[in-house]
């Protein structure tokens, strides 16, 4: 006999009691020390992508390089953007799965 649509909806829903927990598996100490490292690592390559893009950004502009001075320009912003991203990589993880926690 088939099921109701009524039990097909429970059967969805139901809730399978699994939550994220630290200490679970070993080398987890290891993997966040393998990411922060990551993160620490991309910063640093930032701030010199950074350094680079508005050398060639002032470079451009005192030689009438307009193409230089677009190219310096763009990596400025991508070199923000990515300092920002990286910055704020833990804050929007942390964000998003709280936000997915919650859903019922």
């Amino acid at each position: 006999m088939p099921l109701p649509l009524a039990d097909h909806v429970l059967q969805l829903a139901f809730d399978p009691g699994i939550s994220p927990k630290g200490g679970g598996l070993p080398g987890l100490a290891v993997l966040k020390n393998v990411v922060n490292s990551i993160n620490m690592f991309g910063i640093i390559a930032v701030v010199g992508a950074l350094a680079v893009s508005l050398g060639v950004w002032a470079w451009g502009h005192h030689t009438g390089g307009h193409q230089a001075e677009a190219n310096g320009k763009k990596g400025a912003v991508v070199a923000a953007g990515a300092a920002l991203g990286l910055g704020a990589a833990n804050g929007i993880v942390s964000f998003f799965s709280a936000l997915g926690s919650q859903v019922q």
